[in-house]
């Protein structure tokens, strides 16, 4: 655990933007909130945002056999992987039960794989495990980097402003960028998220150069937010969370992220499993979302019921102001032949109804709520 760079250096510099409470986050210690969350979701979603990165951890591999054992361990198609691009992935073990996820990118000379540090340590045992007479080398180089995000219909616009090069990138594209702000010359790696998170930017840089880079970005039209607000928009957005939302005892086609699947690619630890599925047509239960209007008190863990039968769980809820009111949104598992948009199911005993994430129309009443208030 410990803090992030960037709260390290928040802490240290006088003046500045500093954060109203710092918590544990996705196993680092990052900004929960800089203000009203509420007021942070909306610019996330509406405007342009940049918030904390430094919970990601960054593990190198090298080796020239890299490609072929690595394509041999994810569910991914690794083989193919044009030089800076990436793709998102499952680690599973041999029954098919998730272990980990990750974005692995093709940096030319090394592929490096983009998780969250509290996956750190059980990604390197099981690539040590089956490493045996291969020629990969595997180093975790997370404390060399840290990184900012930046989201929004204005993320590219404020990146620019900020004069950090950016051209038009397609989603888990990288560019070696500089930036050329007022404060010096920074050397950096810009990479446009996966589409499921919306229009969004990654900025990997030096950790002596997240402030000063964190600054230029705030002053080039950015809101700064925190771990609530970008919960909210994840939650509204339908993507699973590890260790919250994808747990090691769920299948892949549970999940419902068949973007981390590609099944043309040859065999994999687990593969077996994850192809006997789709020969056989389907799970049991799916990913789903859920709204409920009003915040009455449902948690994660609550089960959801319908005819009186209980058909799944919630695994994270939010509560969200719209112009309406306030809408409790949930994530969970439900019965495949429940989990219908629109079907109206029971969670914690209140009536709340299955929805099809991402759920955009949350983000046009916040653009509402923006306008109005």
């Amino acid at each position: 655990m410990g803090l992030t760079p960037l709260q390290i250096a928040l802490r240290e510099q006088a003046g500045g933007i500093r954060p109203a409470a710092v918590a544990e986050y996705r196993g680092a210690e990052t900004a929960v909130r800089f203000s009203d969350p509420q007021r942070e979701f909306e610019d996330l979603s509406n405007s342009g945002a940049v918030y904390d990165l430094g919970f990601r951890a960054r593990i190198s591999l090298k080796g020239s056999d890299r490609v072929r054992w690595l394509n041999g361990m994810v569910t991914n198609n690794i083989r193919d992987l044009a030089v800076g691009r990436g793709v998102y992935a499952f680690m599973l073990n041999p029954q098919g039960r998730i272990l980990a996820d990750m974005t692995v990118f093709n940096m030319g000379e090394t592929l490096e794989v983009e998780t969250d540090r509290i996956q750190v340590e059980k990604i390197l045992a099981t690539f040590d495990h089956y490493i045996i007479m291969d020629d990969v080398e595997v180093a975790d180089i997370s404390a060399l980097w840290t990184s900012l995000g930046v989201a929004g219909p204005k993320s590219r616009a404020i990146v620019g402003a900020a004069r950090i090069e950016v051209p038009e990138l397609q989603p888990l594209q990288t560019h070696v960028a500089k930036c050329h702000c007022d404060c010096g010359c920074v050397e950096c790696t810009v990479i446009r998220s996966d589409d499921a998170q919306g229009e969004s930017y990654e900025v990997w840089l030096a950790p002596n150069d997240v402030y000063k880079t964190w600054n230029a970005l705030i002053a080039a039209g950015a809101t700064s937010v925190g771990s609530e607000a970008m919960e909210m928009q994840r939650i509204a957005l339908g993507i699973p969370l590890f260790g919250v939302d994808i747990r090691e005892r769920d299948l892949p086609q549970e999940t419902e992220q068949m973007r981390a699947l590609n099944f043309n690619k040859g065999c994999y630890v687990g593969q077996e499993i994850v192809e006997r599925i789709r020969s056989r047509g389907s799970v049991h239960r799916k990913f789903s979302a859920f709204v409920i209007d009003g915040a009455p008190g449902v948690s994660a863990g609550d089960k959801i019921s319908s005819a009186e039968k209980e058909v799944g769980e919630i695994t994270s809820i939010t509560v969200l102001r719209t112009h309406s009111g306030e809408q409790t949104v949930a994530l969970g598992y439900i019965r495949r032949e429940v989990g219908v948009p629109g079907r109206e199911v029971l969670i914690g005993g209140h009536k709340a109804t299955v929805a099809q994430p991402p759920l955009d129309s949350m983000v046009d009443r916040h653009a509402e709520d923006a306008v109005l208030n």
